[in-house]
């Protein structure tokens, strides 16, 4: 199965999330397999004024661009094609915001490249 980023862009700060979005959000993985898909991975992103910027040399604190929607999570879902993926999207709970989904470009690491990385 084809893997597929699912971005979550969110108005409302994760403190400020109704405690039954946040439930939500716990019971996706069990709705995609309900659909025949799977969730991957997932991860929340700290709020924006944690970000640290890097344009050529300059190097800046705060996010890349200033948004009122800012990227608050991804996850990476395993889906039969494109309309299986906007399917499962459409499951995440958002207060005021939405998701974006894009498709995953395949690839291996190198062994080598696995390696050095493990040693660091």
């Amino acid at each position: 199965m084809a893997q597929y980023a699912v971005l979550l862009y969110e108005q409302v700060p994760p403190e400020d999330l109704p405690e039954e979005v946040m439930r939500a959000h716990l019971g996706m993985p069990g709705q995609v397999a309900g659909l025949g898909g799977r969730i991957v991975a997932g991860m929340a992103l700290e709020q924006p004024e944690t970000a640290t910027s890097v344009r050529g040399d300059l190097v800046t604190d705060g996010p890349f661009i200033e948004t009122k929607e800012v990227l608050a999570g991804v996850f990476v879902v395993e889906a039969r094609d494109l309309d299986h993926a906007l399917e499962i999207a459409k499951l995440t709970p958002i207060v005021r915001g939405g998701v974006e989904v894009r498709p995953l470009v395949d690839f291996q690491l190198l062994e080598e490249n696995a390696q050095h990385v493990e040693k660091r």
